[in-house]
């Protein structure tokens, strides 16, 4: 099964943003996430038209089953 962390972010400007990590640390918890958050915004790296990530509104795990055919 394959997971993956989607944080989700708001711009100063409005607009949505989601960063997402493939095969997240299985012990993980809400509070590091919340703080990572935190450090992505602090950081200033990410910019959608001109504004920077002003708010953290969202994060969740997503598990996804693959099965190969071929």
């Amino acid at each position: 099964m394959a997971q993956v962390l989607e944080m989700q972010f708001e711009t100063a400007g409005g607009k949505k943003l989601s960063v997402s990590i493939d095969d997240p640390r299985a012990d993980l918890t809400a509070l590091e996430v919340e703080t990572g958050m935190q450090a992505v915004i602090a950081s200033a790296v990410f910019e959608v038209d001109g504004f920077g990530l002003a708010n953290a509104y969202n994060a969740r795990l997503i598990e996804r089953n693959v099965t190969d055919l071929v």
